[in-house]
């Protein structure tokens, strides 16, 4: 895959990371900033542009004609904006960018931008929810409210040795919430109502609301 990534700051550079251990991307990073863009080169085995990516110019030495992908990471919402309205100009298939103010978001999703909005709040929320819930792990909130997360269930669960079909049935599981899979042992678990949770089960839980910290002390002990 084709990918051209912008911005090699935290995000952008995590992201550069992880698309490089794949050896079928072929990967160019745009960086205006030259000691970044330096630290880039010197680290890794790709293209990297020391240049504007809001530039046609630019888009062009990148080759972004045969881009499967575009990812923008810079701070700047205005700067994003204008480069994936570049590559939509360029009928680049996939464009993903940060959006840092959730009023900008429908400015994004017009052009045809998978986001990921204001970054800082995900990370912030993630690490509250580590505190406040040890064993909650992967948290992540979803638009609207809803939110997946996975916890490892302890003997003193509500729903322990209970079919989900029952726990549904007793109000222990509101409809809102959904035990997607069961980790169990070196095995995963699409579950149906006849499932029965045991303690040492990681559950992941998709709720389509808010859930509140008593209920994910009931579910997961």
């Amino acid at each position: 895959m084709y990918i051209i990534i912008v911005g090699a700051g935290a995000i952008g550079t995590s992201f550069i990371d992880i698309a490089v251990r794949e050896k079928n991307n072929n990967v160019v990073v745009i960086e205006i900033d030259p000691t970044r863009a330096k630290e880039i080169s010197s680290k890794y085995d790709i293209s990297v542009l020391n240049a504007d990516a809001t530039l046609l110019e630019t888009m062009h030495d990148a080759e972004a004609e045969r881009a499967d992908a575009l990812i923008t990471t810079t701070s700047d919402d205005a700067t994003n904006l204008m480069i994936i309205s570049i590559g939509e100009d360029l009928k680049i298939p996939c464009l993903v960018s940060i959006v840092n103010d959730k009023g900008h978001v429908d400015f994004f999703r017009k052009l045809g931008a998978h986001v990921m909005e204001n970054p800082e709040e995900v990370i912030a929320n993630h690490l509250y929810n580590v505190i406040k819930h040890p064993r909650v792990q992967d948290f992540t909130p979803l638009n609207g409210g809803a939110q997946v997360f996975r916890s490892t269930i302890t003997a003193k669960s509500k729903i322990v040795g209970q079919s989900l079909r029952e726990c549904g049935r007793r109000g222990l599981i509101p409809a809102s919430v959904l035990i997607v899979s069961i980790a169990r042992e070196s095995k995963t678990l699409i579950p149906s109502g006849n499932t029965v949770v045991q303690p040492g089960d990681l559950v992941t839980i998709f709720s389509s609301a808010h859930i509140d910290d008593k209920l994910i002390e009931e579910l997961t002990g």
